[in-house]
């Protein structure tokens, strides 16, 4: 995703073209994590609790789950409603762009279904 020069394109639209791979580059480190993508899995369809979405999600600390939620709110691919009660209810869902994103983690899960064996075996092969 380097940054080039499209022939015909003015000065600003090779600006907005820059941005959008800067943009890429920044999601992409955002969401590119094991927590990430397990939360987006985890979320699905649903809405859920904190509570809830820590229990789902294995092994994942109190404060990395916070992290990651967090960083997927500020990029627009979770929605987080607090209810005023005590103590305060917080859900989270996945927005119209995390469903997007979503099917594309469900493609890589299903791709590492598929060439699971093959997977094990270079790696078995590998590491001898």
């Amino acid at each position: 995703m380097g940054t080039k020069q499209v022939i015909g394109l003015s000065a600003a639209e090779q600006a907005d073209l820059g941005r959008a791979d800067s943009l890429a580059r920044e999601i992409f480190s955002d969401v590119a994590n094991k927590w990430a993508f397990l939360i987006i899995e985890t979320l699905g369809d649903e809405t859920r609790r904190f509570s809830d979405l820590r229990n789902r999600v294995g092994g994942i600390s109190h404060k990395m789950l916070t992290q990651n939620l967090r960083m997927l709110e500020r990029n627009g691919l979770v929605e987080r409603t607090v209810y005023p009660t005590v103590p305060p209810k917080v859900e989270y869902t996945l927005t119209a762009a995390g469903q997007g994103l979503r099917a594309t983690v469900d493609s890589m899960c299903a791709w590492t279904h598929k060439y699971f064996d093959h997977i094990e075996t270079a790696r078995a092969s590998f590491d001898e």
